[in-house]
């Protein structure tokens, strides 16, 4: 298996079509196509819109994708897509794409995890991960802990969101504040005006009784409405400064208090944030104030890295091709609840463990839409395959 595995990742999971080239741990293109606008006129994503992009998008995105890397789809040496979990209807997207590059061009395919995914996308910033790995994963739908021995096959859950994930929490009160969508970035922006200790916000699920690695945003959102709520209800002007930089800081004290804490429990000396709430300015600081008095060494990706991205699937490809993983079955489903603890759905073993075993059939494919050159050439492997009856 090459050292180097050139890889195209393709993400669909939400609303962001994403294609990603990697070499190794050498990001060569990072290409995206966001169908946000479309979602924002009803305050959140609508999962048929969301995928009715991604069908529009695909085809133009790994296009792009491939003329940026500067490689040839002969060239690559495995595809690997978000199998799960997310949007039903937005990962069958990707997934048939993934399988129709695969078959047409003899490559092995590799349905991958999608928050596995955001823990190796590091790896092309930083390089290789370090062995456990550490993980805090920020989202709209994804608020969780995560424990990696070994990211393509042993990542263990330690906490998780059991209401609201931060993203989602980020998204309401910007709703509530009437800042539009999506909340995440209007909120980091508003709150830098701010002052973070004008209000005092909840924090959930701090006490000494309650699960140490687990996280609550619904009540700190509740809270929050209500007190905006109350201040119009009383003809006052609501500070919405103070508002979004008070709420943004229960919500990263509570995220980065849980994972420094989850470090030192497990003997773990660095930390790992990703995800798309992972951009927000606030808790990128936040945490490197707490790591550095832990003694704990930070990893977070540039913000580009962290939203979704198909470059974070074709790093966590590179990795599955690297260690001589399973492939997935072209029979490979889409899973809107993929467990994290399956870092990848391989098939039975031997499935495409060449990636030229297919048959006549999958040669005559290959041939109509990669054609050779000589034009001449690809006419009689198509009477070989397809001989006139």
């Amino acid at each position: 298996m090459a050292e180097e595995p050139l890889v195209l990742g393709i993400e669909t999971s939400c609303d962001e079509t994403g294609v990603g080239v990697v070499r190794g741990t050498t990001l060569l293109a990072n290409a995206v196509a966001s169908s946000v606008d479309e979602h924002a006129r009803y305050g959140g994503v609508v999962p048929e819109i969301a995928s009715r992009a991604h069908l529009e998008a695909m085809a133009p995105t790994i296009g792009r994708a491939l003329k940026e890397a500067g490689v040839a789809p002969r060239d690559l040496d495995g595809i690997a897509v978000t199998a799960g979990p997310g949007l039903a209807g937005a990962l069958l997207v990707g997934v048939a794409a993934a399988k129709a590059y695969a078959y047409a061009l003899g490559k092995p395919l590799y349905g991958v995890n999608h928050l596995a995914s955001h823990i190796c996308v590091d790896q092309l910033e930083h390089g290789a991960l370090p062995e456990p790995t550490m993980a805090l994963l920020v989202s709209g739908g994804h608020s969780s802990l995560l424990l990696s021995s070994d990211i393509t096959s042993d990542v263990r859950p330690l906490g998780a969101t059991i209401d609201d994930a931060a993203g989602e929490a980020f998204d309401k009160i910007a709703r509530v504040l009437h800042l539009g969508f999506p909340g995440g970035p209007v909120i980091d922006r508003y709150a830098r005006e701010g002052d973070p200790a004008a209000i005092a916000f909840p924090r959930g699920l701090t006490g000494p009784r309650d699960a140490p690695y687990d996280f609550s945003f619904s009540g700190l959102k509740t809270s929050v409405a209500r007190w905006i709520e109350a201040k119009r209800a009383a003809g006052e002007d609501v500070p919405v400064r103070d508002v979004s930089a008070s709420f943004q800081e229960a919500v990263v004290d509570v995220l980065t208090r849980k994972a420094v804490r989850a470090c030192r429990d497990e003997g773990v000396d660095h930390l790992m944030i990703g995800g798309g709430v992972a951009a927000n300015s606030r808790l990128r600081a936040l945490a490197a104030e707490r790591c550095e008095r832990a003694g704990i060494r930070l990893r977070v990706p540039r913000p580009g890295l962290c939203t979704d991205n198909g470059a974070m699937v074709a790093a966590l490809g590179a990795e599955m091709v690297a260690r001589d993983r399973t492939p997935s079955a072209l029979d490979l489903p889409a899973d809107s609840s993929l467990p994290v603890t399956e870092p990848h759905v391989p098939g039975a073993p031997g499935t495409h463990a060449h990636p030229h075993d297919h048959s006549a059939a999958h040669q005559a494919s290959g041939a109509n839409l990669y054609p050779a050159d000589d034009t001449g050439n690809q006419n009689e492997r198509k009477a070989a395959v397809w001989p006139s009856r």
